[in-house]
């Protein structure tokens, strides 16, 4: 088991080049063929996946609680956006990210992440309880 110190400074990437369907028209935000806001969400929390990887316990998982994202500016179809994010707080089962998306020099959405860290089954069994008391 990783201790909470292990994990700070953790960095993790991931790329995407946008598609139609990554974009504000189609997600039926607005009328711009821009990368949406819900897409670069998607790419950070998929670089905090990343990061993490390598530091889970088996059966141990993570999910996103809150994330505040701001977007600078877009890129259009076609181009190939990062997201870079770093650990910077971690006590107990809470993990902390900031992160950057990026297309070529310039940052085009900035974030910061808090994730859950989970026993995947048991997560899965609490909310297949709640499922059959909730019917």
């Amino acid at each position: 088991m990783r201790s909470d110190d292990e994990l700070l400074g953790v960095v993790g990437m991931s790329t995407m080049v946008v598609r139609a369907s990554d974009t504000s028209v189609v997600l039926g935000f607005n009328e711009l063929p821009v990368l949406s806001s819900s897409a670069a969400y998607s790419l950070v929390e998929s670089a905090c996946g990343a990061a993490l990887a390598e530091h889970l316990a088996p059966g141990e998982t993570s999910y996103t609680e809150a994330l505040r994202l701001e977007m600078l500016t877009s890129v259009p179809i076609g181009e190939e956006v990062r997201a870079h994010v770093r650990l910077v707080e971690s006590s107990e089962k809470i993990v902390i990210f900031e992160a950057a998306v990026t297309h070529m020099n310039r940052t085009i959405a900035t974030a910061d992440v808090q994730q859950r860290l989970i026993d995947r089954l048991s997560f899965m069994a609490r909310i297949a309880a709640e499922k059959i008391t909730s019917a």
